[in-house]
């Protein structure tokens, strides 16, 4: 008896609340019962959605973003995420800070509105908070909402006008639900913004080293130095060495107070800290390229970490699983195990006439003892040239005729010590006919830039790699791996499970010892993307 009492009260005021809504078009900011409020509700006002819906048509809000609106209000019941009855919420400082931020940081100021700022900068005199009256309150509530619709898309997805395809970057954009998001940041009081937003851990580490550097661009970095020698070691003397001693310790490599003129063991330390964190031979020494790298203008180095951090936007926000990310500019393969950096291995990268192509892959098959099927530019460039050279070209290189495609043969490479792709071979599947594979020139990864390749990845440790991604089958033990790459038969595996392979490019970053790197433009990616950016 008394659930039916209950449900005929209920069905009575909702038909009272029914008519009520019939009898005002466009209601003024209401309370309500916060029982029947959303979770972690913090506000005991409410607006009508027909106050949204003049918002959105007024402001002629694009349809995609109006859903997001009309998601994340309906949720609330059209409770008010920004402001309380005396005023606004400290979401909404907290939020405008981390705006300012952002602004701040990345040089943007297209986010930037001073017609909202100003409606916050009325609110407080002398420390004191004035409420809004009704109108302005609802204006600036949606206002605010709108404002963090357009920071979310900036911050943590990237500048929506750049073609990224146009940039030679095939890795889809990662996707956001910016709706949960902004509840995030409510729920949370806009703090604590890094334990929920969605960006990369590694932007949130590059972003805190720019910081710095914008620090010590503020105290006038540091000046070019010329130096007469062709190299300085341990034992020299000089005066430029306690400039370099200066330098390196604005960069926090070089960590004593000594300022003398003496090259010092410390400083030899110090030297092969920066030649780690900028790929170069790591001997201690200063010449040559050490040099070059030390004389770049800090300003140079902050637009290249705004260049990168522009490309972490783009990329997922966290990885747990297995993965293996190729980074081009630093000639290096990183594997990662449920979303932990497990090892990395040297890598050789196409050339700059063949540059490896920006994408994402799943790697489903590992292939050992490869054929190698010559690709149609490799065969008319140089196969074909070698075989009117040489009748018997085909013989030496341990290659054979499979058929004609027209007039022009099938030409493949058959496993065996000498063949292009070494003893295996790593396969995802994709347009661009790159894979990874092991190497018969081993001289090749003694070098500091390895750009060298036909656009494919040749990597280091082909058994170590092997084994990593067999580990979970215990039939593949270290022993028949190397037999399947020694046995001169071609022989495929499928992975029980597809690991994603990013081949990325990243001239700026901050690896998992903390340390910040930068690499040179191998391809010219960060002179285009720059171009866009700044100008």
């Amino acid at each position: 008896m008394r659930q039916i009492l209950f449900l005929l009260w209920l069905i009575i005021l909702t038909m009272l609340y029914s008519c009520n809504n019939q009898q005002k078009s466009v209601l003024n900011d209401v309370e309500r019962d916060t029982t029947i409020t959303v979770k972690n509700s913090y506000s005991k006002l409410f607006f009508d959605s027909l106050q949204l819906e003049h918002f959105i048509a007024q402001h002629k809000i694009p349809d995609s973003l109006a859903e997001q609106f009309r998601s994340f209000y309906n949720a609330r019941n059209f409770q008010y995420a920004w402001f309380f009855n005396d005023g606004p919420a400290e979401q909404v400082y907290n939020f405008l800070n981390l705006q300012n931020d952002y602004i701040e940081y990345s040089r943007d100021s297209s986010l930037y509105d001073p017609s909202l700022q100003q409606v916050f900068d009325t609110l407080e005199t002398g420390g004191h908070i004035f409420p809004l009256n009704d109108s302005s309150r609802i204006n600036a509530e949606l206002a605010l909402t709108n404002q963090f619709f357009r920071y979310a898309a900036k911050a943590y997805f990237g500048d929506s006008k750049l073609k990224i395809s146009d940039l030679k970057w095939f890795i889809p954009r990662k996707r956001i639900d910016v709706v949960a998001t902004l509840d995030s940041l409510i729920i949370n009081k806009g703090e604590n913004t890094g334990s929920y937003m969605p960006v990369n851990p590694y932007y949130l580490s590059l972003r805190k080293r720019l910081i710095q550097y914008y620090d010590i661009e503020k105290k006038g970095g540091w000046q070019p130095m010329h130096i007469t020698s062709k190299r300085l070691k341990i034992g020299d003397s000089a005066e430029v060495i306690s400039r370099i001693k200066h330098r390196l310790f604005l960069t926090e490599d070089f960590n004593e107070k000594d300022t003398s003129g003496l090259f010092t063991e410390a400083l030899s330390v110090a030297v092969k800290h920066f030649q780690q964190r900028h790929g170069l031979t790591e001997d201690g020494i200063i010449a040559g390229n050490t040099i070059y790298q030390l004389n770049q203008p800090v300003q140079q180095r902050i637009r290249q970490m705004l260049i990168n951090l522009e490309r972490m936007r783009w990329v997922p926000s966290a990885i747990n699983t297995d993965y293996i990310l190729v980074n081009i500019p630093e000639f290096a393969l990183h594997v990662f195990e449920k979303g932990k950096l497990k090892f990395s291995m040297k890598v050789v990268v196409g050339s700059g006439q063949h540059n490896t192509v920006i994408f994402k892959g799943d790697l489903k098959y590992v292939v050992f003892s490869p054929y190698w099927n010559i690709p149609p530019g490799i065969l008319k460039n140089e196969i074909l040239p070698g075989m009117q050279r040489d009748k018997n070209y085909l013989v030496r290189h341990n290659m054979e005729i499979t058929g004609y495609s027209g007039s022009l043969p099938n030409i493949r490479q058959k496993p065996g010590r000498n063949n292009s792709l070494g003893k295996v071979k790593f396969l995802f599947p994709n347009n661009y006919n790159i894979y990874l594979h092991d190497t018969p020139a081993k001289s090749l990864f003694g070098e500091n830039k390895r750009a060298f390749s036909h656009g494919c990845i040749r990597v280091s440790e082909p058994l170590k790699l092997a084994e990593f991604l067999l580990r979970d089958d215990s039939t593949w033990t270290t022993a028949k791996i190397t037999a399947a790459m020694n046995s001169g038969k071609e022989k495929y595996v499928t992975l029980k499970k597809t690991v994603p392979v990013f081949i990325g490019y990243f001239t700026a970053w901050v690896n998992s010892q903390g340390q910040l790197n930068f690499r040179d433009d191998v391809y010219g990616r960060d002179i285009k993307l720059g171009e866009k950016l700044f100008n």
